[in-house]
């Protein structure tokens, strides 16, 4: 029924399209990029479930507030201290261990705005759990969302991370002018 609903949303009524060819993996990170606005949640949301898979996702903390913080959370939310030097990322690995099933979707800019400088949490939980990054492509130009490639962290983080960023080297985010790839 939510599978049904979720596919009518997204492609019927929104228009939107889906290229999938990677393994419906029992574990994985789902890197998505680029992030431009905060449409970027529920247009990811409706795809993740109108392809049939499920995934939380991680989203600063100030977004947590009531009443939205209630429907984040029963979304998959994961509220991230962004001020706070915690353990997140090895709390994470823990859990993606310790379960039958994990799919976390990380943005790897870590904002809306144009950042050079990727943040890397999400490599290195894949790289600590031993989990694939699925790379997940929003383009908003085409109204499709991709995910045709995966990979291993090697941990060889400079060369993961060329091959990363290359792969959304051609999505074009809502607000093209804020994303940024840097340095790759």
């Amino acid at each position: 029924m939510k599978q049904a609903l979720c596919r009518f949303i997204y492609y019927k009524v929104l228009g939107w399209k889906a290229r999938v060819s990677i393994p419906d993996f029992d574990k994985c990170i789902f890197c998505a990029a680029p992030h431009t606005t905060n449409w970027d949640l529920f247009v990811g949301k409706l795809f993740i479930s109108a392809i049939g898979r499920e995934s939380g996702f991680m989203m600063k903390k100030e977004w947590f507030f009531f009443p939205l913080g209630i429907l984040f959370r029963w979304m998959g939310g994961i509220p991230v201290h962004r001020d706070k030097h915690t353990s997140l990322v090895d709390q994470i690995i823990c859990q993606a261990k310790d379960s039958k099933k994990f799919h976390l979707a990380i943005t790897p800019e870590g904002t809306r705005s144009p950042n050079p400088n990727w943040k890397k949490g999400f490599y290195y939980i894949a790289l600590g759990a031993g989990i694939p990054i699925v790379l997940v492509g929003i383009d908003y130009e085409k109204k499709c969302i991709c995910a045709e490639k995966y990979l291993y962290a090697s941990g060889d983080i400079d060369k993961d991370m060329r091959e990363i960023k290359l792969y959304f080297k051609p999505f074009k985010g809502k607000h093209p002018e804020r994303f940024d790839l840097g340095e790759y």
